[in-house]
């Protein structure tokens, strides 16, 4: 396991759709967990394959910073195959940086996804966990949480960080919270 490169935006490959695993096998377990380990150091609570270049449909997400582990995630695949109801929800996102916005989601979503032992599940979530789920897929589709904003905001933020790019600093920048 290591902790690998979290790309940040506008690097290219965030805006990339996600290849489909096709073969569920012990080669993914090792990336798994080196996702994992990355997602806990950053802090965030999710993360995306895209997330650290690599553009394999494959998420993690753990929602429980009290009890890391307890509610972990490791999902290949995942689809969204319903949603109800709306809730709008302030997120940030571990690539893009020093940044959070009011986006509005599915309030509850049912997703359904495949397992490192190769079993196919059906997610129901609500709150946080619908939120991330909804998030992380996005990335997968090469959509940020930015790109549920309005055109002017996202502007502001692109400006930002053409503006921290020609100082040297968006390597160096970060959120003080856990992100999405």
């Amino acid at each position: 396991m290591a902790l690998l490169k979290i790309r940040r935006f506008p690097d290219p490959v965030l805006k990339e759709t996600a290849a489909p695993v096709e073969n569920i096998n012990g080669d993914l377990a090792g990336f798994l967990d080196s996702m994992v380990q990355t997602m806990y150091a950053a802090p965030g609570v999710g993360l995306a394959a895209p997330q650290v270049g690599d553009s394999r449909r494959i998420i993690v997400l753990d929602t429980d910073h009290e009890e890391p582990g307890k509610k972990l995630l490791k999902l290949i695949n995942p689809e969204i195959v319903e949603t109800h109801g709306e809730v709008i929800w302030e997120e940030g996102c571990l690539s893009v940086v020093d940044f959070t916005a009011d986006v509005k989601r599915a309030a509850q979503v049912l997703v359904r996804a495949w397992t490192l032992d190769q079993k196919q599940i059906e997610i129901e979530a609500d709150d946080l966990l619908a939120v991330a789920l909804q998030h992380e897929i996005d990335h997968l589709n090469g959509t940020l949480f930015i790109d549920h904003l309005s055109r002017i905001k996202r502007e502001l933020y692109k400006r930002k960080v053409k503006k921290m790019i020609k100082e040297g600093t968006l390597d160096k920048a970060h959120s003080p919270a856990v992100l999405i």
